[in-house]
């Protein structure tokens, strides 16, 4: 805790500076509750209409959140940014996330696909040394493969989880690390506004590429489209919720808080779907959990 300040030493700023980061951990618990609520959402529609129609109206009120969030900018053109390849690179790797995850969350339960995807950043540290140049010590090693650990237990090969179903979701775990270690490197680089619109017009695009194979057998009628796109907002509500709050606090105080989803999505998956993870899944949670809070606590890549 810090030492109070005299009176002769402007006391009035550290507490501005508390409430501010008091309201950025309260914006981001509120994008965690948000992000689950939505996967459960995914989850629940998914026993109704195709994983590509749930991308194309999640994409859809991205985009338009996008699209104010460009004209509040006040530069439309984000073809002519710099980092193109990189910006491109980074929007194909959640385009990836996004058509994996949700086809896969059609046939997984919800809470064993959450913490499938939660590996992420366990592999983010793991490819931090040859993609960021961050040395990774010893015990950070024991840490990522604890988690792995932890994910084999999930997935116990032949076990009862289907076989497509858990490597979509790992693969939606690499390329979200792979994204997230990409949007590290376009930090102060490109305007957050542009990374979100180009991000939105890539995964639009690409998430319903599927659909030229596989159209929907039925479209959905206005008020089901209506409550699609209604999800989709709550999707982008909490991109954005996950920006304010991160303008507040930095990314390293709010990491271990990312695993209260990961705890949502078991709650959700056994009391709303009633599809309670088993003791073993449980234990592999605990590790991927456990593993992932320990990492993020200090920062500990140099």
């Amino acid at each position: 805790m810090a030492e109070p300040h005299s009176a002769t030493a402007q006391p009035a700023a550290p507490p501005a500076a508390a409430a501010s980061q008091r309201s950025g951990m309260l914006l981001f618990l509120g994008a965690l509750l948000a992000f689950a609520c939505y996967d459960a959402f995914a989850k629940q529609m998914l026993f109704h209409y195709p994983a590509t129609l749930m991308n194309l109206t999640r994409y859809l009120a991205v985009g338009g959140m996008a699209a104010v969030l460009l004209w509040r900018h006040g530069d439309w053109r984000v073809w002519r940014q710099p980092h193109q390849r990189l910006l491109l690179l980074r929007s194909l790797m959640l385009a990836i996330v996004a058509t994996s995850f949700m086809t896969a969350l059609a046939s997984m339960p919800l809470a064993e696909a959450t913490a499938i995807y939660f590996t992420a950043p366990l592999m983010m540290v793991a490819l931090s040394p040859w993609v960021l140049g961050e040395r990774v010590g010893r015990v950070q090693w024991v840490a990522v493969w604890v988690g792995f650990a932890g994910m084999l237990l999930i997935v116990r090969p032949g076990g009862a989880l289907p076989l497509a179903g858990t490597l979509l979701m790992a693969l939606a775990a690499v390329c979200y690390a792979l994204f997230q270690v990409l949007t590290r490197r376009l930090a102060g680089l490109v305007p957050a506004p542009v990374q979100f619109a180009y991000m939105a017009a890539v995964c639009l695009l690409v998430t319903n590429l599927p659909a030229l194979f596989t159209p929907p057998v039925a479209w959905p009628g206005p008020a089901e489209w209506a409550l699609l796109i209604a999800g989709g907002t709550v999707s982008g509500g909490a991109q954005l919720l996950l920006l304010a709050a991160f303008r507040r606090v930095s990314a390293a105080t709010l990491a271990p808080m990312n695993y209260l989803q990961l705890l949502l999505a078991v709650l959700i998956s056994t009391f709303w779907f009633q599809r309670a993870p088993d003791g073993v899944a449980l234990l592999g949670i605990a590790l991927i959990m456990g593993a992932g809070v320990y990492l993020a606590l200090p920062r500990r890549l140099k």
